[in-house]
């Protein structure tokens, strides 16, 4: 069986489509898909293209085959929806699982990155009934409409807001979101849950505000009631507001980058060392960025951000070339031990060690010298130390809250001796 769409993207400086190329997805009678990937003529022949994938999908007249990731290309992957956007298409195609085809040709129009996609060859791609950009103000009124049991009117928006506000405990470890529209810029709204162990909306915005205490490029945010609920808002990075629309910037997951896929199985691949030698490829800054991912990287150990998967950590392009993004989605988690904490991804020698001694042992990786790593990390351990609370209480995280958490920042083990069953 076989599927497939055509590809859109939004140019450097432009807000509008061109069509880039068409994908088909082939899955053959024991289930294994294969991804094909072929630019247009006449987008090769533009002055002003550029690669979905700088690495992986150069520009060529070729036909690029793919078997890993289900068949798809990551850069395609990336675009298509999390796992909250995927509980809703599923919700509304009425289908445990749609094939990734589906995922990319049902997300809305305001998908992460610059991609779009469509079963016709014009762009853009067609435009959703549901899973909308709404207005903040629109999204208050309706939240507050639900929350007072009021009857609401009959339109797509008001389905979108009411799914968001039940959906609450829905989806496992997923968090109920929506993209916003507010102060002529997009915020992606993140909704506390009803069973989380505290504000979460609060507690991510103070870990925000204090990996910029410690001199980390963090995304821009802020906090707003919805309904009768905090929530986050968070600055979208690759959109620019214009007169004539919102410009949209290219992005690649880490998980692109590593060329991995977000299973378990292959978490051999998730590694920051890894990441890192990535980023002197594709970077037009990569020392700038080495020493920024270095930091991100010391900055999840000392607040134990156990979820920092490949996936929160991307590369952006607005113009011709790539950068880090600003970091997003640092929460704090609360393992039981005391003594070893692990990252999501490798961090040195010892693998997924977070200590100090096992963040150290691959800085020059990172293009840091032995002596700048040491003085990075003690200074670090010393703002989160000296701040976490201070900005924690600021943001309005409650001092119950504040209890709960504490155990996440500068745990005892980051500095233990280093035994041999830790290698």
């Amino acid at each position: 069986m076989t599927s497939e769409c055509f590809v859109h993207i939004a140019l450097p400086g432009e807000t509008t489509f061109v069509t880039a190329g068409r994908f088909a997805l082939e899955t053959d009678r024991h289930g294994v898909a294969t991804g094909r990937f072929v630019y247009g003529k006449s987008y090769l022949g533009r002055e002003n293209a550029v690669p979905l994938d700088p690495m992986e999908l150069k520009l060529s007249n070729k036909t690029y085959e793919t078997r890993l990731l289900k068949g798809m290309f990551g850069a395609l992957r990336d675009a298509s929806p999390d796992h909250w956007g995927r509980h809703i298409i599923e919700r509304h195609l009425g289908s445990p699982r749609p094939d990734e085809l589906d995922y990319l040709l049902h997300s809305p129009d305001d998908r992460a990155g610059a991609l779009g996609f469509g079963v016709n060859q014009e762009p853009p791609a067609p435009k959703r009934t549901f899973n909308r950009t709404l207005e903040l103000e629109r999204l208050q009124a309706f939240a507050d409409a639900i929350i007072r049991d009021e009857e609401l009117p009959q339109d797509p928006d008001a389905a979108q807001v009411q799914e968001l506000m039940d959906g609450a405990t829905s989806m496992g470890g997923a968090r109920p979101k929506a993209v916003v529209e507010d102060d002529h810029a997009l915020w992606i709204a993140k909704f506390n849950r009803k069973d989380d162990q505290w504000n979460h909306a609060r507690v991510e915005r103070a870990m925000l505000q204090l990996a910029r205490a410690c001199g980390i490029h963090s995304a821009e945010s802020k906090l707003a009631t919805i309904g009768d609920r905090d929530t986050l808002l968070v600055k979208r990075f690759d959109r620019e507001h214009t007169v004539s629309g919102y410009r949209r910037a290219r992005m690649l997951s880490a998980l692109t980058l590593l060329r991995a896929e977000d299973t378990h199985q292959d978490r051999a691949k998730w590694s920051y060392v890894l990441l890192a030698e990535e980023l002197r490829r594709i970077s037009d800054q990569p020392k700038a960025d080495a020493h920024e991912l270095f930091r991100r990287m010391c900055f999840n150990a000392l607040i134990s951000n156990t979820d920092d998967h490949p996936r929160n950590h991307a590369v952006i392009a607005m113009e011709s070339d790539w950068k880090l993004s600003p970091a997003y989605d640092l929460v704090p988690d609360m393992p039981i031990s005391l003594e070893r904490r692990d990252l999501a991804l490798e961090c040195g020698d010892m693998g997924r060690y977070a200590h100090a001694g096992n963040l150290l042992s691959q800085s020059a990786r990172f293009l840091l010298e032995p002596q700048e790593a040491e003085a990075m990390i003690a200074e670090l351990e010393q703002t989160v130390r000296d701040r976490w609370y201070e900005v924690a209480r600021r943001e309005g995280v409650s001092e119950k809250d504040c209890v709960t958490i504490r155990p996440a920042f500068a745990y005892a083990g980051f500095r233990l001796p280093i035994s041999a069953d830790a290698v």
